[in-house]
């Protein structure tokens, strides 16, 4: 149960800290959206590291009860990685149209 709690938050650390991360870029501070990218990053491999030892203890042959919570803690966890994943999309597309913009100001 402990281990279903900590991916849920892990989980939500990495989606909470990808949104920041478009907000970031949305005004233009790249670099600071690109640290909230790792810091999803970071989150979110603590969480799959935790879903990889469930995974293995059920291959070791120690199942465990697949419970509402666990479901939701899965569903968690992927809703967050495809965030993040977006999110960094998110900040490449803001620092194009930054680009883009630049380049009209510039007479280009």
């Amino acid at each position: 149960m402990e281990t279903i709690f900590e991916m849920i938050l892990h989980g939500g650390n990495g989606k909470s800290h990808a949104m920041e991360a478009i907000e970031l870029a949305k005004e233009g501070k790249f670099e600071e959206a690109v640290a909230k990218l790792k810091e999803a990053d970071e989150a979110l491999n603590q969480a799959h590291h935790l879903q990889t030892s469930l995974i293995t203890e059920e291959v070791n042959g120690n199942p465990c009860t697949v419970s509402l919570l666990m479901v939701h803690a899965q569903d968690h966890l992927m809703t967050a990685m495809t965030m993040k994943d977006l999110a960094k999309q998110f900040v490449d597309l803001y620092k194009l149209l930054q680009t883009k913009g630049t380049d009209r100001k510039n007479g280009e």
